[in-house]
C-alpha cells in the first residue's frame, strides 16, 4: 500500500472511530442499556471498580488485543491497537469537556435507538477495512473467521452475555431492553456493511462500444469485459460490455451512456459483494 492510500484508510478509521465514541458517550453511557459491547460491560464494572471508563476501556482492550493479534492476524491487531488507543482518547477528552454528562434527549429508549443508529455506521466504516474499536468486536471477528458467522449476527451472539450483566447494576427493563437492542445492534451493522460493499453490475449494448470500453477503463479506472453478442430478434451481431462499479461511478457512467448513444440499450443488477484483487484496490479510491 503506498503513503497516499495508508493514510487514506487511517484517515477513515479515524473517522469511524470518532464515530464510535460519539455513541459510546454520548448515548449509550447516559441511557444505563448495557448493549453487548465491551463499552456495555465497562459501564457493570465501573459501578464496582472505582476508576474512569476510559481507563477501564483501556486495559480490557489490552487483553483482548493480544488475543486479536494471536488469532486474527497482525494487520487487523496493528488496527485495532491504532483505533483501541483512539477510543481511550477521545472518551478521555469527552470526560473532561463533557464531565458528568446525563442525556440528550432524557428518555432511555431514544438514547438506545439514537446508538445503535450512530454507533453502527461507525462499526461498519472499521469492518469495511479490517479494523474493528476492539472489545467485543475481537470476539465476533474470531467468530466470523473461524466459524464463518456474519460479523452482525456474530456481535450480536457475543454481545448477549454482555447484555446479561446489565441486570447486576440496572432494573429489569434496562435487562429486556439490553438484549433488545443487542439484537437490533446486529441487524443494523450487517445492513450498514452490506451498503458500503453493494455495487452495480451493468451490462452494455451500443454500436459505440469501444468509446464506452475506453471511458470506463480510462475514466472511471474501472475494468470492463467485453463479450460478443447475437440478437434473437434481428440476428445481428453486437458487442455487450459488463463492468461492475460502485454508486458514484454508476452515476458518472449513465450520463456518459446517454451523451455519447441515444439509442444505448443498459440492464443493470445489484451486487452484494465483489472478491478479488480489483475490489481492494477500489475500496477506498486508491
Amino acid at each position: 500500500m503506498d503513503k497516499k492510500a495508508f493514510l487514506r484508510e487511517y484517515g477513515y478509521i479515524t473517522a469511524g472511530i470518532f464515530i464510535v465514541a460519539l455513541a459510546v458517550y454520548f448515548f449509550l453511557m447516559p441511557s444505563n442499556v448495557v448493549v453487548g459491547s465491551l463499552a456495555g460491560l465497562i459501564m457493570v464494572v465501573a459501578e464496582f471498580v472505582p476508576l474512569k471508563i476510559s481507563v477501564l476501556t483501556f486495559i480490557a482492550n489490552a487483553i483482548l488485543l493480544t488475543i486479536g493479534f494471536i488469532l486474527v492476524g497482525k494487520e487487523f491487531g496493528a488496527k485495532t491497537v491504532y483505533c483501541s488507543v483512539l477510543m481511550s482518547v477521545y472518551l478521555a477528552v469527552f470526560e473532561i469537556i463533557f464531565p458528568n454528562f446525563q442525556s440528550l434527549t432524557n428518555d432511555q429508549f431514544l438514547d438506545a435507538l439514537c446508538y445503535l443508529l450512530v454507533v453502527s455506521v461507525g462499526l461498519a466504516m472499521l469492518f469495511n477495512v479490517n479494523a474493528s474499536s476492539g472489545g467485543l468486536d475481537i470476539v465476533a471477528k474470531l467468530m466470523n473467521k473461524f466459524l464463518h458467522i456474519e460479523m452482525g449476527k456474530a456481535m450480536a451472539i457475543s454481545g448477549m452475555v454482555t447484555a446479561a450483566t446489565s441486570i447486576l447494576v440496572y432494573d429489569s427493563k434496562s435487562l429486556v431492553l439490553s438484549f433488545l437492542a443487542t439484537y437490533a445492534n446486529g441487524i443494523v451493522i450487517d445492513s450498514f456493511i452490506d451498503g458500503f460493499n453493494r455495487r452495480k453490475r451493468v451490462c452494455i449494448l451500443s454500436t459505440e462500444h469501444e468509446k464506452i470500453r475506453q471511458y470506463i477503463v480510462n475514466e472511471l479506472k474501472q475494468g470492463v469485459t467485453v463479450y460478443k453478442a447475437y440478437g434473437g430478434y434481428n440476428k445481428e451481431e453486437k458487442v455487450e460490455l459488463i463492468t461492475i462499479v460502485d454508486r458514484n461511478s454508476y452515476a458518472q457512467l449513465l450520463e456518459y451512456l446517454h451523451s455519447v448513444d441515444s439509442k444505448v440499450f443498459v440492464t443493470v443488477s445489484t451486487v452484494n459483494e465483489v472478491i478479488g484483487y480489483w475490489n481492494i484496490q477500489r475500496k477506498l479510491g486508491s
